[in-house]
Order: C-alpha cells, then sequence, then structure tokens
C-alpha cells in the first residue's frame, strides 16, 4: 500500500547569478508577482519569491564567495535548486524518514511550530527536497507578507 503525500509543495527554489536579471524573465517574461525578498547574511543567499498563477517561485542568489549557493552555481549552474513541501508534523516526519532509510543532510528547529529538514539528493534521485512548517521555512506563511513585503 502507497504511503499518503507527504505534504503539499510550498514552492519551488532556483540558484541564480543575480536575482534582478532573473526577476527580468520570470515577471517580465513569464508574468510572475513580486511576493517578498529577504537576506540570510549568515547563510549567505538573497531571494525573491515570485506568485506564478499560484505556484511559488524562490530565486535564490548568493552573498559572496563563501555561500553554498556560490558553490552550487559554480559546479551546475542557474537552475532549480529544490523542492520544498509543507509538511505537518515536520519533525515526527523526519524522524520516521529516517528510520526509513532516507539521508537526511541537515535539520533545523526554528521554534515550536517551525521545522525544517532536507532529504539528501542522494536519496531522492538527484533533487534536494525540503521539508517544512511554519516561518522562516515555508513562502506560504503569512509572517512573511507580514515583515517582508515591500
Amino acid at each position: 500500500m502507497a504511503n499518503p503525500p507527504i505534504g503539499k509543495l510550498d514552492h519551488i527554489g532556483i540558484a541564480v547569478k543575480s536575482v534582478a536579471e532573473a526577476r527580468k524573465f520570470f515577471e517580465g517574461t513569464l508574468g510572475a508577482s513580486f511576493v517578498f525578498e529577504a537576506a540570510n547574511e549568515a547563510a549567505g543567499f538573497k531571494l525573491v519569491a515570485l506568485d506564478l498563477n499560484g505556484l511559488s517561485i524562490e530565486l535564490l542568489e548568493p552573498l559572496g564567495a563563501n555561500s553554498f549557493l556560490h558553490k552550487f552555481l559554480e559546479k551546475r549552474g542557474e537552475g532549480m535548486h529544490h523542492l520544498t513541501f509543507n509538511v505537518p508534523d515536520c519533525k515526527q516526519k523526519t524522524a520516521d524518514l529516517k528510520e526509513q532509510g532516507v539521508r537526511i543532510v541537515d535539520e533545523h528547529e526554528w521554534s515550536p511550530t517551525s521545522f525544517e529538514s532536507f532529504v539528501s539528493p542522494r536519496s531522492s534521485h538527484g533533487v534536494l527536497i525540503q521539508l517544512g512548517s511554519g516561518y522562516p521555512t515555508l513562502n506560504s506563511d503569512p509572517a512573511w507578507t507580514r515583515t517582508k513585503a515591500t
């Protein structure tokens, strides 16, 4: 018997060299709308979230040569970086996946209502999968537009 779906797609993360240049295509050509932007200096990236007819797209640009995104872009070039799923009870689901032998490469508890983990591309056929709940992991969390809209 198949497992129920792990969660709902929250956003697609796309690694780009320049958010400003990428926005010209996604907004100007595809018709996406700006939702919010943010920077995470400690992690070494900035992002812009866009809405494309209900699909959330996250454009990710490295901040400096030590950023994980800089290394990603050097190795793979621009393109899809990750898929993020809104997973109810993410912490427990991550533990369940580990018990099933799924390789989890990172976990972070932001608050009692916000947890994220990453499924290794080695376990998921080459795709980095972010599992999460709450702010700041999910682009769909209302806290983003209350605090980051410009």
